[in-house]
């Protein structure tokens, strides 16, 4: 598919967040260190939550570090956060704080202007919406809930992160969400910044278009052979009723 052939004859659409939907930025100055900052706070005071809990067990697990204390996982979890390393615990934790920092008011989440826009009308014209993304479930779904824009998370039908589908750069992962939503790859398309991402999509038998928005950290990398568009607005989706 060229470059300049962004029509596509899919029944949903599934979004990548960070540096697809959403600024890197926004989540690398913004809420890594709202995380960050409260990681010994949540270890502490709510290791006995089942979430809390699984989470600091697959840090144990990882490391090969089973008795690791608070202040031992901790330290993992900010050294996973200096590489930017997508740990699904430390996901985990992070939706945790972040679920709370937007439901507080200290949080709103970041989206590209193009993306709102085209989001509702992809809806609007009947076609369902998805997000996977490293980022936690519960992440996702604050991040939606708290936009600039008010809450978004009518729009979407399902949420797939790195726990419930699998890595993100795996074609099993993507396979998976298909059989999820009872959707067949070819009618699904993917929206993303990371060519590996473009590539397991793909295998698993999707369409795939890779997102380049000047500044973001993979830009310059590029998207491999896969079809690109600078914003969602160069992206038409059809589905069997309507064009949008």
């Amino acid at each position: 598919m060229s470059v300049r052939d962004l029509t596509y004859d899919v029944d949903a659409v599934v979004l990548d967040i960070e540096g697809t939907t959403s600024a890197t930025g926004f989540v690398v100055d913004v809420l890594y260190p709202y995380s960050r900052a409260r990681f010994a706070e949540l270890l502490t005071e709510r290791a006995e939550e089942p979430a809390v809990a699984r989470a600091i067990a697959q840090v144990r697990e990882l490391t090969g570090e089973p008795d690791a204390d608070a202040s031992a996982v901790e330290k993992t979890l900010n050294a996973w956060l200096d590489d930017d390393r997508k740990a699904t615990p430390l996901k985990t934790l992070q939706g945790v704080v972040w679920s709370e920092g937007f439901a507080r008011g200290d949080l709103v989440s970041h989206f590209y202007d193009d993306v709102v826009p085209r989001l509702r009308g992809w809806h609007a014209a009947g076609v369902r919406l998805y997000v996977y993304s490293s980022g936690s479930a519960a992440a996702q779904r604050a991040w939606f809930a708290h936009s600039p824009e008010g809450d978004l998370t009518s729009l979407v039908s399902g949420l797939y992160d790195t726990e419930n589908a699998g890595p993100k750069q795996e074609p099993a992962s993507y396979r998976r969400i298909a059989e999820a939503t009872g959707i067949a790859g070819r009618r699904l398309l993917f929206l993303s910044d990371r060519p590996g991402e473009l590539d397991a999509a793909r295998e698993a038998g999707w369409h795939a278009v890779g997102i380049r928005r000047p500044g973001e950290p993979f830009y310059e990398e590029g998207v491999g052979d896969h079809a690109q568009a600078g914003t969602f607005d160069e992206i038409t989706v059809r589905d069997s009723r309507s064009t949008s």
